[in-house]
Formats: structure tokens, sequence, C-alpha cells
């Protein structure tokens, strides 16, 4: 088999009543120069089962499974260090690529520009049902990601394909406490560091927004950890000031208005921090 250029991580943890459909949205894509290395954190369910019924009728896709449960850090390491492409995908259990030219559209791109190491496209949220929420474009010339990179992650990791190169000099993604649950927003920043950004103007992912996916807890957690990031990253990247009121401000907001709506209006909550913040 020829060594492909593009290996697409799909980490999974019991995830075996999601993960049919993005593996066949994996396999309908027009281009076909891929690897897919699903690696399974662990699982307790028969999600093994399911990818290895899908492995029968194409090669192309590998099963990995942790001995226990490491956490989504390592898990997504293990990927990159198994993987045989010079591009990196990404793609969660329960998302779906509803474009099926979006590998060939991001792997055109990063072939005619070498100086750019990652780029992302535009999101469709649906709910547990299928039903679409809201969509939104991220910023997406360098220019305008750089600008707004401090106040938020840019890149939907669903989205996303970089260059493993530049990725492992940075020794993949951080595995340590202080990026857990923001590990991909700080290899973004990192990537940043030494090439260009962009996010194609296109709906390639369906992204599904889950009750359980956007606990109190973590996201607070994670709103702590963003000023931090941010703090790390500010001689980086401009509007260091703008960045770190806004995340104090999120931080607020969620801490004293937003808890007590969240179980009330869990979608509007999510689509008005995706459009402003």
């Amino acid at each position: 088999m020829k060594i492909p250029l593009v290996s697409i991580i799909l980490p999974v943890y019991n995830g075996a009543n999601r993960i049919k459909e993005a593996i066949k949205s994996v396999i309908g894509q027009t281009y076909t120069n891929w690897e897919l290395l699903v690696v399974d954190d662990g699982s307790q369910d028969n999600t093994g089962k399911i990818v290895e019924d899908f492995i029968k009728n194409n090669q192309r896709i590998k099963y990995v499974k942790n001995e226990l449960n490491f956490g989504i850090q390592k898990t997504l390491n293990r990927g990159l260090k198994e993987s045989k492409g010079q591009y990196i995908a990404r793609i969660d259990d329960d998302d779906i690529w509803i474009d099926i030219d979006k590998l060939s559209k991001q792997v055109e791109f990063l072939d005619n520009n070498p100086d750019y190491v990652l780029t992302g496209t535009g999101v469709i949220v649906v709910n547990e049902k299928g039903n679409e929420l809201f969509r939104y474009l991220l910023p997406e010339t360098d220019i305008k990601i750089r600008n707004n990179i401090l106040s938020k992650n840019c890149f939907a990791h669903s989205s996303v394909v970089f260059k493993k190169d530049m990725a492992l000099s940075f020794k993949g993604y951080d595995e340590s406490v202080n990026t857990r649950h923001i590990e991909d927003y700080d290899l973004w920043l990192k990537l940043g560091s030494i090439g260009k950004f962009v996010n194609l103007p296109i709906y390639a992912v369906k992204f599904t927004c889950r009750d359980q996916s956007i606990s109190s807890k973590n996201k607070q957690e994670q709103f702590k950890k963003n000023i931090t990031i941010i703090k790390k990253y500010k001689n980086k990247y401009p509007n260091y000031f703008r960045a770190v009121s806004m995340s104090y401000l999120r931080l607020i907001i969620y801490r004293f208005i937003l808890k007590l709506l969240i179980r009330f209006s869990l979608n509007k909550i999510t689509k008005l921090y995706k459009n402003n913040w």
C-alpha cells in the first residue's frame, strides 16, 4: 500500500452508538489518499467490533486501543505517533464531515501554500436529534485569525488539517493538566508561531451539541485555562488586553448568570458564545 498523504485521527471512548456516521463521512470523501486511525481510549462497549467491521471492507482504516483510559491528550498523541501521513486531519466520533470535498480542498490549499501550517472550515451545529441549531464561519485570513485568536479559539477541532512535522516539533498536543480541555487551542497557538493560518469559507463539518459536553465544572475550568494560555502567548499575537479582558468577562458571566439559565436555553447560549465571543 502507498504511504497516505493524510492521516485522519479519530479518538473515541465508548462511542459505539455514534461512531458509524463519522467513519462513513470519512469514507465518502472524494479525496482518497488517506488513512483513518481510530484510537480507542479504553472503551468498554463494542466500539472495537464496529470499527473492525469497517476494516473488513476498507484497509485504509486502522484500529488501536489503549490498555487503559488515558484521556484525550495522550490518545491524540498516540494517533500522531502512529500516523504515516504528511498532513493530519481530525474528526470526533460524534461529528460528521458533510462536504465530500473537504479534504480535497484543504490538501490542495496546503500543497499550494507551503507557508501555511493549519487550515480549518466552518461548522453547522446540530442537537442530539440531528436538527440544525445554527451555523458559523470562523475568521478566514491569517491576519484576521491572528487578530482574534487570543480572544477565542478560531478553529473547530473536527475541521482542521495541519502539518504533522510542525506539530511534532512541539511534541504534539500538550499532555499536562494545564491544557486539558483546551489542548487543541494550545497546539494552534504553537503552530501559528511558525506558520500561517486559514479557514476555508465552507460549511464542512456537522458538530453535535450535547448537554453533557458543556458541564458547569468543565466550562469554568476551560475559561480559567484560557486566561493562562492567553498570558502564555501574549507576546506572539496582537490584542492581548482585549483578549484577557474578554476572558475574565466570560468567566464572570458564566459563573453568575449563565449557569442559572443553561438548563433552559443551552442552545441559545452556545450560539451567542460562538457568534460573539
